[in-house]
């Protein structure tokens, strides 16, 4: 729900659940200038059971994972490489580019660096 209050200086808009004694009160102080609005609830969805989140979930590949997590942390593609023990850029770019698998063992150092399941990279 959603009461809003509208005077030349003063305009007041409450959402969520509001207290009956509330609506009550403003009703009284503000009179017939007050609107309250009644917004249904939405249905709720579970996001993992959509077509959209299946379609999208398709698409991430090892490769997008260790970019987006590499930028996400701010990385240069040098920098997980001296973390990982000397990986070339190159490699690490060829990776991201899907040009180059990731090893299980490199996998497991990646989840380590960026403290994710292990699976974003595999």
């Amino acid at each position: 729900m959603q009461a809003v209050v509208k005077t030349p200086h003063i305009e007041i808009s409450i959402k969520g659940h509001i207290p009956d004694w509330l609506l009550s009160l403003l009703k009284e102080e503000y009179g017939e200038i007050v609107t309250f609005i009644e917004e249904l609830d939405k249905a709720k969805v579970n996001i993992f059971e959509t077509e959209w989140y299946q379609k999208t979930k398709a698409k991430v590949t090892p490769a997008i994972n260790l970019k987006i997590y590499r930028e996400m942390h701010g990385l240069t593609q040098e920098k997980p490489g001296e973390m990982l023990g000397g990986v070339p850029r190159q490699h690490i770019s060829n990776m991201e580019r899907g040009i180059r698998a990731i090893s299980v063992k490199t996998a497991q150092k990646l989840a380590q660096i960026f403290n994710v399941s292990v699976e974003k990279f595999l």
